[in-house]
């Protein structure tokens, strides 16, 4: 496969506000471009659930990348709608991938539990919610970014073949 476009869609308030400095987003940033992705777009939104659903389908269906990473809004607040957005938007859930993503930061701290992370694929384009803050964001993305390739090789139609290593 060639290089996997990507999209990074920051979910803060404040960070939309301009009144807080969003570091997760260059996080995700210089997570993927270390791993060879390529960056196609990254905007901070506020937390409202139908801008989060625009921009996402915005992206999958103009299949302008093949990898949508979300930070933020996916805790308890009531303002916190990420998995919300993400779940009206995808055809067919993957909760393998959050589900990684909780067992592997549960060794870090037990409030991975509390995370409400979700993923999922619209048309040819994987959206996986990350952890809002960069330390949890590098836990995650670091975690599950090795296995990506395959999953997006599969569902772009590139590989075949599950067998292979």
């Amino acid at each position: 496969m060639g290089t996997i476009r990507t999209a990074i869609i920051v979910s803060s308030d404040a960070g939309y506000a301009g009144t807080r400095e969003d570091l997760s987003g260059p996080e995700i940033r210089r997570i993927v471009e270390e791993h060879g992705y390529q960056v196609v777009s990254c905007k901070i939104l506020p937390d409202e659930q139908e801008m989060l659903e625009q921009e996402m389908k915005r992206i999958a269906d103009g299949n302008l990348a093949e990898l949508i990473l979300t930070t933020g809004g996916t805790g308890f607040s009531p303002r916190d709608c990420t998995p919300e957005a993400t779940a009206a938007v995808t055809e067919r859930a993957v909760p393998g991938i959050p589900e990684a993503m909780r067992a592997y930061s549960m060794q870090f701290t037990k409030r991975a539990m509390l995370s409400r992370s979700t993923a999922g694929i619209r048309k040819r384009t994987l959206i996986i919610n990350l952890p809002g803050s960069p330390k949890a964001v590098r836990e995650c993305l670091e975690f599950i970014i090795t296995e990506l390739d395959h999953g997006i090789e599969i569902m772009t139609g590139e590989a075949s073949d599950c067998a292979r290593k």
